[in-house]
Order: C-alpha cells, then structure tokens, then sequence
C-alpha cells in the first residue's frame, strides 16, 4: 500500500512538472502602429484549475520605482482556446481572474496602449516601437516566480523587419517567432520593431549586436560600432571574462531624449540623432554605452542581495545602489577614458562636475548614500522642490565615493590593489549570488590589506557633511584649480540669494543654508520687482547682477496672491572651485600612478580620443 501511495504521488508530480513545462505562448501585433496599441494574444494552460490568475508587473528591473504599468492595459477578454468565452475579473491593481470552468487551456486577449518616449516603457507610433516585458505581458500568477517557457510570435507591420532583442529565436526556426526560458527573461528582454540598421561584431568569442533605428542619416554607423567595440573591449578586458555566454545586443533609439537602461543581455539606449556630430553629446553618449554595458557584469549578475530573485509586485530596496549605480557611474567615463576615446583631461572635466555637483547638494549632510540606495523607490525618481535639501544621488555621491575608495585601496597596498580587482574579486564572490554593505566591505578589507570597514560606513552609511579629498588627490597628482583673478575691467561678481525661478518668475527652488532660505523665501513665491523696480521674467539673472555679495535689498514676491516684503542679503555663491587637474609639482612617482589609474595604451596623449576629432 505504501509503494502504491508513493507510486501515485510521483507520478502526480510527474504530471505537474510536465504541465509546468508547457509553453506559454503570446502572440503581439500592431494592426495600427500610428494609434500607439499592441494587441496582445495569450494562450496560456490551466493545468484544469476553475480559476487562473493573471498578474502585471507594477515595475521592471532597472528601474526603481512602482509605475503601475496595469494602467494602460484595456479591454481584457478570455475564451477557451479554440471555445466560447469566459468570465474574466479585474481583482486588484494588477491582477485578474479568469473562471477556466475547467479548460485545460484558455486565450485572454488585450491591449497595450504605449506612447511614454522612455527606456523603461512602451512606445508604438508609425515609425517604430519599443516593447517592454513588464509593461507588456500578463502571466499567470503561479508562473510569475520564473517558470517557463514563453513562446512569443510577433507580427510586426509591413517593411519593419524581423524583430531585435536579446530573446533567441525559437527552436522551430519561423520568422518573428522567439522564446524566452522563463519570466524573468522576459521582463528583461526588450523588443524593438523598426527599419534598423544592425552592425555585429565578436569580442573575446562573445557576439555583439549594434542595432540603430531612427538616426536620419545623421550618424556614421561604422565608426560609431568600431567606438562601441572599443569600449567593449576595455570592459571585456577590466573583468577578464565576458559576461554570460549568449550574445550581447545594444539597441540604440534616436529621439528627442535620452536615457539608458541594462538588461542581462542588452542595453537599451536613447539619445539624439544629433549626438554624434557634436563632440561633447557624443562624449555623453559614450559614456552611456559604458555605463548600461559595465551593467552586464554589475547589477545583472554581480548583484546586491535583494535584487533577485524578484517580487514584480512590490518595492525591492536595496541599501547597495551605491554599489550597483554609484560604482558603474564612476567607471564609466573612465573606461570610456582607458578605450582611448577621450582624453586625459576630459575625463578630468567630467569627474570635476560630479564632485562639485556633491558639493552643491544639501542633501548630502542630511542623507547617507545607503539611505539614498534604500529610498530609490520613493525620492529618486520623485524629485520635489526640496530634494536638493534632503537627499544625494547615489549615482554622483556614489561615482565619487568609488573614487575617493580607489585612491585608498592603492595607496595602502601601494599600488599593487586597485578599486579594480576589487570589483573583479566581487565579480568572483559574489557574482549571480548577491551580497550585502557588510559582505562587500569585508571583501574591500581583505582585498586591500587594510580595514576598511569604518572608512565605508563613514562615507556610505553616514551622511557626506564634510568630504575629504586630500588623499585622493595626493595619490594622483592633482589638486583643484585656483579660483581665476577677474580680467581688467571685468564686472564684479554678482549677488546671490540661491533660488531658482521657472519662465514665469515663480521660485522653484530655495536652497538649505543660503540668504533666500534665511530670508523666509519659500517655493511657490512669484517674484515682481526688486527695490520697487519691476522684474520681468526671463530678466532676473540680469538684473541680480546689479547686486554686489552683502548688498542689501528688498524683494516683491506674491505669495497665494497676497503681496509681500522681504528683505534679503546677497550673498557670494557657494564655492564651485572643484575643478581637477593635474598637479604641476607632482613628482615622477605620483606621475605614473596617475598614468596607472587613467590606464590604456594612448595615455597621456592629450590629443588621443574623440575629443581631437
């Protein structure tokens, strides 16, 4: 009896796993491009359950924050497959219902409006369309923890071409059909259906995909893949190894924005066809090929703890965004520095404006970058009027945080560990397996030599009040520039109250510690005149370079439409002399550490990179 018990019980979850496996099959089309739809077509097994409940993702990987993707689903209706139809309910938010009465097999149909110009969403007009996971699919409930697989058939309109994504194609070989192993590759596998242009190229045995849709002609697409291949060489290269095996696919959208987001095996890029014949926007570029490819490595894989596996229908806080983000914004414009595509000093510039954006941030002596990682869900993409005073970027205080770690690992092993192997010791421990603060300063501690415990709670679980900069500066061989003497007959320098005034001369931003805020000026405030003389907008940049630091006046503003008096004192605006450079009395020695750190085979070649094109 016990045998035959036994007996039964595996052979039920024999037939478990086999429905388990059954495809999931979706078919996408877009009848009308120019009205922004896809139609959705899910055939999907019920294991002969009464009930099947669907869900929507409410956010995607990336991208930290719940944006209700279930908002633009319309006209939801189930069937059996190949039957009559069925009840379908919306229950929550995100989530329906659909009454099997018992079909082993049921079709729900919808459809997706998507006209958001971003990389986290969907876009579909006449020209071309962008196509999410997570703001696309519904799945089953039990199926939303990852099984597989998912059969896609995409039927894209006349003269756009075959379907790019890192998604293979499916095993039956048939145009616009693909497959995804399961959900999570889904979600993570964005869709971009257009007239494109596709350059491939192999690095360390790893393909690569470039994919260009909507340039105008403006770009030089062979020279823009050989830079691509540059960096990708340079990442390839800093990590030792390609990440993952399948291959690897930008898909690079012209438009009137711009943005980046990564995937496993992809990154999605948005920039204007203009960019890359202005050098300092094809810079920019460059550094977001950098970026959302450093990710592949970063974040995908080599990822903190809570980020995966993943719960589509909540908040996934992190207190290591610093790490995933911070870190990859640091090597970004330095990779694209070591690929030869820029130049000493410019990669100088870019990490002056990151520290000096540090600077200007009040917000880094109220908020810790492990804060600003933990609160990404409700802040970083909420930014309000007083952000600038509560919060900091992990992004930027975590771009030079990774600096200011750099220069310490070097100088206590003497230059023998870098911020380098410390990530790719990371890449090593922790990669596809995720780590907390603690492991990852353990990590930092054994790499380098030295404790570095206190130092990284200190700049990452404390706020950034008072930043040091000395060593980093000293292990390099730079300093920042002197202030310059003002020109023979230049104007003296203007007054400064530090507000911001939108078109209509109303304050939208009043800064924590400056005479504005001192003097009770507050967002919403409409400026009318200074001294009893009117301001017009667009004119106050002018006319408050009438004012010397320590003038006194007396400001008009209307404030819910009650007129007011408020005198204020100009102030000097706050120090902005953070602008690295190299530093002419360094000494051989600190020379070639500066050389070591900047690295690839054209440094110090200030006429190296596109900058000199």
């Amino acid at each position: 009896m016990r045998f035959a018990l036994l007996l039964l019980h595996l052979l039920l979850v024999s037939a478990s796993m086999a429905r388990a496996a059954e495809p999931l099959r979706y078919a996408l089309r877009l009848p009308a491009p120019h009205t922004h739809y896809v139609e959705v077509e899910a055939t999907l097994p019920t294991g002969g359950a009464p009930r099947l409940e669907l869900m929507m993702p409410v956010w995607t990987p990336g991208s930290y924050l719940v944006r209700e993707f279930s908002r633009n689903v319309e006209g939801l209706r189930a069937e059996v497959t190949g039957g009559g139809p069925l009840r379908a309910e919306k229950t929550a938010k995100n989530r329906w219902v659909v009454e099997t009465g018992g079909a082993t097999r049921i079709t729900v149909r919808y459809r997706v409006y998507g006209h958001e110009m971003s990389v986290r969403t969907n876009f579909v007009d006449a020209d071309f369309a962008l196509l999410n996971g997570a703001p696309t699919f519904l799945v089953p409930v039990t199926r939303a923890s990852g099984q597989g697989p998912f059969d896609l058939q995409i039927d894209a309109p006349p003269g756009w071409g075959p379907p790019h994504t890192p998604l293979d194609p499916h095993p039956d070989g048939k145009p616009g059909h693909l497959r995804a192993p399961d959900f999570d590759a889904l979600v993570d596998s964005p869709i971009v259906l257009g007239k494109a242009d596709v350059r491939r190229f192999e690095v360390a045995g790893k393909k690569h995909e470039f994919v260009v849709v909507g340039d105008g002609g403006l770009w030089d697409l062979d020279a823009a893949a050989r830079d691509v291949q540059r960096i990708v060489d340079a990442e390839i290269a800093f990590w030792g190894t390609p990440a993952g095996d399948a291959r690897y696919v930008f898909l690079l959208l012209c438009t009137e924005t711009g943005g980046g987001l990564e995937h496993r095996d992809a990154s999605t890029l948005m920039t204007s066809r203009f960019a890359w014949r202005n050098p300092q926007d094809r810079r920019a570029w460059y550094a977001l090929v950098a970026h959302e490819y450093f990710h592949a490595w970063n974040v995908k894989r080599l990822r903190p703890a809570e980020l995966g596996p993943f719960d589509y229908e909540i908040e996934n806080p992190t207190r290591s965004l610093w790490i995933a983000e911070g870190v990859t914004a640091y090597y970004d414009d330095l990779l694209v520095r070591r690929a030869g595509l820029t130049t000493d000093k410019q990669f100088l510039e870019t990490l002056s404006k990151d520290i000096q954006s540090l600077q200007k941030t009040p917000g880094r002596a109220v908020q810790s970058l492990q804060q600003a990682s933990q609160d990404a869900w409700i802040k970083l993409y909420r930014p309000d009027e007083n952000t600038a005073n509560s919060a900091v970027s992990y992004y930027v205080g975590g771009a030079v945080v990774a600096w200011l770690l750099d220069a310490r690992v070097r100088r206590a092993s003497g230059g023998k560990v870098t911020l380098d192997d410390l990530m790719r010791a990371a890449w090593q421990r922790f990669g596809d397996h995720g780590y907390t603060p603690e492991q990852f300063a353990a990590l930092a501690s054994t790499v380098a030599g030295v404790e570095l415990g206190p130092w990284l709670r200190r700049h990452t679980a404390e706020p950034l009040a008072d930043v040091d900069y000395a060593e980093a500066l000293a292990q390099f061989g730079l300093r920042f520039a002197a202030p310059s003497a003002p020109k023979e007959g230049a104007d003296p320098p203007k007054g400064w109250l530090g507000i911001d005034l939108d078109a209509h001369n109303r304050v939208k931003v009043v800064m924590r510690g400056t005479p504005a805020h001192d003097a009770g000026l507050s967002v919403g405030d409409e400026l009318l005149a200074v001294d009893a003389h009117r301001v017009a907008p667009g004119t106050w940049e002018k006319r408050r370079g009438q004012y010397r630091p320590g003038d006194r006046a007396e400001l008009l503003v209307a404030r819910r439409e009650r007129l007011r008096r408020v005198p204020v004192t100009f102030g000097a605006p706050l120090d902005e002399h953070f602008e690295l450079e190299v530093d002419p009395t360094a000494d051989a020695a600190t020379a070639a550490r500066r050389g070591a750190w900047l690295g690839g085979a054209s440094r110090g070649d200030e006429n190296a990179g596109e900058g000199a094109r």
